[in-house]
């Protein structure tokens, strides 16, 4: 039996896992094992059987991997809320975004566009629909830069050398990401608040750690980490 625990998560956990990990690997005498990365993705590798002990995806993706046996929905918890937001690099000045109106002169703007999978990742279809909402998909075609996940989209714009580039992922992605500044969510009329479910899989190899793990990372007193990493509290 592996000695660590296999975590596969959407990327907007990647910032709380890493944040619990210590306390949990020292009192639990198990590692942590995590693939992180775009929610079609995990999903896609659950289906063709990546053994795993905890999954962390959202919550209709719980739903529906429950209803076909692959996680105990029964066990699962909502860890929290995350934000679709705005970044820059650290240094930059900080566009309006406070309407659509603002949010779409900001991304004209730019000169690189920054966002995760536009297929597989929640934020990056959920952006790709905004732009396309805006009219500016077309405009914008040979300046958008897209990634398998929020993370390496983050990361790249950090990076970036152009003069004015922009990204957009969930809040946590930002976050965990050296190097940007979150600017705010995206505005009311291109909002997304997505809700992430922590379930232990239906043949994890350590399903007790599994709970632990979730219960930590769900519990009240880990609600500054949750806070921090940029989790919302559920409505």
């Amino acid at each position: 039996m592996s000695d660590s625990v296999k975590v596969h998560s959407g990327g907007a956990a990647q910032g709380l896992v890493g944040a619990l990990a210590a306390a949990f690997e020292r009192e639990a005498g198990l590692t942590i094992d995590g693939t992180f990365g775009a929610v079609g993705a995990m999903r896609e590798r659950l289906l063709a059987g990546d053994a795993s002990d905890v999954v962390i995806l959202t919550a209709a993706l719980i739903r529906d991997l429950g209803a076909a046996g692959h996680v105990r929905a029964e066990e699962a918890a909502d860890i929290g809320v995350v934000t679709t937001s705005v970044a820059v690099r650290a240094g930059d000045p900080e566009p309006p975004i406070s309407d659509l109106v603002s949010l779409r002169a900001a991304l004209l703007a730019a000169d690189e566009v920054f966002f995760p999978d536009p297929e597989k990742a929640t934020a990056g279809i959920h952006f790709a629909g905004v732009l396309d909402k805006l009219g500016i998909t077309a405009e914008l075609r040979d300046r958008l830069r897209t990634f398998p996940n929020g993370a390496t989209a983050m990361a790249a714009l950090a990076r970036s050398t152009s003069a004015r580039p922009i990204g957009s992922t969930q809040t946590t992605e930002i976050l965990s990401t050296s190097g940007l500044t979150l600017v705010g969510p995206l505005p009311p009329g291109a909002e997304l608040a997505t809700t992430y479910t922590a379930a232990p899989a239906s043949r994890a190899a350590h399903p007790d750690a599994a709970r632990e793990l979730i219960r930590r990372l769900t519990s009240p007193e880990n609600a500054a980490a949750r806070k921090t990493a940029g989790f919302l509290p559920l409505a």
